[in-house]
């Protein structure tokens, strides 16, 4: 007779964050390098901004933990009270974006130059949002594809 153990959810791993990196990045390219994206960001106000942020927020954590049933934020292990996998899945998500806009030199591309740098930096903050939100998805579902 085989003993069952009860199912325990597994635990976050570096190799979780790689595979969160690796959806994050793939699906993040294509939007911060199209011309649109950044126009769209520009005519956004900093509260669409900010509820564009939300709805990353909320689109990582239903795919993490209420689209995949066997994980549950109250048992993993959490950092100031937040589930580790769901704060990388937040730092992979929007900064996969950020660190493609700068490196693809995307704020100089697609804004005015007369812009002043804090509004650069505030579209760049939108134009980060609305890529993200594209990213999360990528990221939250490698990590719930391949974390079993």
């Amino acid at each position: 007779m085989k003993i069952r153990r009860p199912h325990r959810p597994p635990q976050f791993r570096l190799a979780d964050s790689a595979q969160q990196i690796v959806g994050g990045f793939l699906l993040a390219g294509p939007f911060v390098v199209t011309e649109e994206v950044w126009r769209l960001a520009d005519s956004m106000s900093i509260v669409q901004g900010l509820a564009t942020m939300g709805i990353v927020f909320a689109i990582g954590y239903a795919t993490l933990y209420k689209a995949d049933s066997t994980r549950d934020p109250e048992v993993e292990r959490e950092l100031v009270g937040i589930p580790i996998r769901f704060i990388s899945l937040m730092c992979v998500s929007f900064g996969s974006v950020t660190l493609l806009a700068l490196l693809f030199d995307a704020p100089d591309t697609f804004l005015e130059s007369g812009e002043t740098s804090a509004q650069t930096a505030l579209i760049t903050f939108k134009a980060v949002s609305i890529g993200s939100i594209f990213s999360v998805v990528g990221a939250a579902t490698a990590d719930s594809v391949f974390s079993r």
